[in-house]
């Protein structure tokens, strides 16, 4: 009966202390410093609306005012970063050849028109440019900027050569970097634990992990951004009449387990911002801001303006 007891008050006082905290971190933690927060950001500029990961796709989005363009950094032979998504240059240029196996002068410019990655049958057409930029380009064009790297190999020049240019244009308070693998992510950090690192995935499931077991308010998290995709969008990327009964349940439980009002407002509080991907349409825009996301990731970006315009979102003061 004794043992019972104490088990039972000891569970009591776990759950009670976990729920208060998560409640109330900065009981236990002091809220880390943001030097600037983002309530829209263009994916790859724009893709939507312009050629993905151009000057002219970043051009448009800083004009509409977004608050971080996302883009992916590469290495070239001769060691310069451009910014492009694929490692392969098949799909943005039609060649079969791999950005690091050609010098910069090489490259060759992106096709007339590409698919939209997160929007279903839908493809932007560009206009003049259609040049591969460098990160450099990036920098001197838009030095108020906060940008978003995403580090796309495995490559120490790569990582190694991205924190020099950050640091050389004074932008580690204006940098979020990382990726989805571990291993990048450390690298990254351990390069340079000035800028900013991102959730990688096996952090993300991690967070998970801590959170469904009310330990999350008692670990410290060296993260400043969480940036997650919101998985019901699958349904509108593919047929839904081609989703097999396990495919639509696998979406319905990941979407349940990571759309957490209660988590995202506890990391926010906590002074990580919580960035959604990558939303295109209206519902999904007020779906992630009503579950307290600090941003979301479109293609779209004169859309989100205009939804962010018509309700009155505006970023914290």
């Amino acid at each position: 009966m004794c043992a019972a007891v104490y088990v039972l008050s000891t569970v009591t006082g776990y759950v009670l202390t976990s729920a208060l905290l998560l409640k109330c971190p900065n009981l236990l933690y002091r809220k880390k410093r943001e030097t600037f927060i983002s309530r829209h950001i263009s994916h790859r500029g724009g893709a939507g609306e312009n050629l993905e990961n151009t000057m002219a796709a970043f051009k448009h989005a800083v004009d509409l005012g977004t608050d971080m363009l996302e883009l992916d950094c590469h290495l070239t032979k001769d060691e310069q970063i451009v910014v492009s998504h694929d490692a392969s240059l098949q799909r943005v240029s039609g060649i079969n050849a791999h950005i690091s196996d050609m010098s910069y002068a090489e490259l060759p410019p992106y096709l007339c028109k590409l698919g939209v990655t997160f929007q279903r049958e839908y493809f932007c057409e560009g206009r003049e440019d259609k040049r591969i930029p460098l990160l450099r380009d990036v920098f001197d064009a838009f030095p108020n900027t906060p940008v978003n790297i995403d580090i796309k190999v495995n490559n120490d020049m790569l990582i190694k050569k991205v924190s020099e240019l950050v640091v050389k244009y004074d932008r580690e308070h204006l940098t979020v970097w990382g990726n989805a693998s571990n291993q990048i992510v450390k690298k990254c950090y351990k390069e340079n634990p000035r800028i900013p690192i991102l959730f990688s995935l096996p952090r993300v499931l991690q967070l998970l992990g801590l959170f469904y077991t009310g330990l999350l308010p008692f670990v410290p998290l060296k993260e400043q951004f969480l940036e997650i995709p919101m998985p019901s969008i699958l349904t509108k990327l593919k047929d839904p009449n081609r989703l097999s009964r396990s495919q639509r349940f696998i979406t319905w439980l990941a979407d349940t387990l990571l759309m957490r009002k209660a988590l995202f407002e506890h990391l926010t509080a906590r002074g990580i911002q919580v960035y959604v991907w990558v939303l295109n349409d209206e519902e999904d825009f007020q779906r992630a801001f009503d579950l307290g996301a600090t941003g979301v990731m479109t293609d779209f970006p004169t859309r989100l303006k205009v939804f962010l315009d018509r309700n009155g979102i505006s970023k914290p003061k």
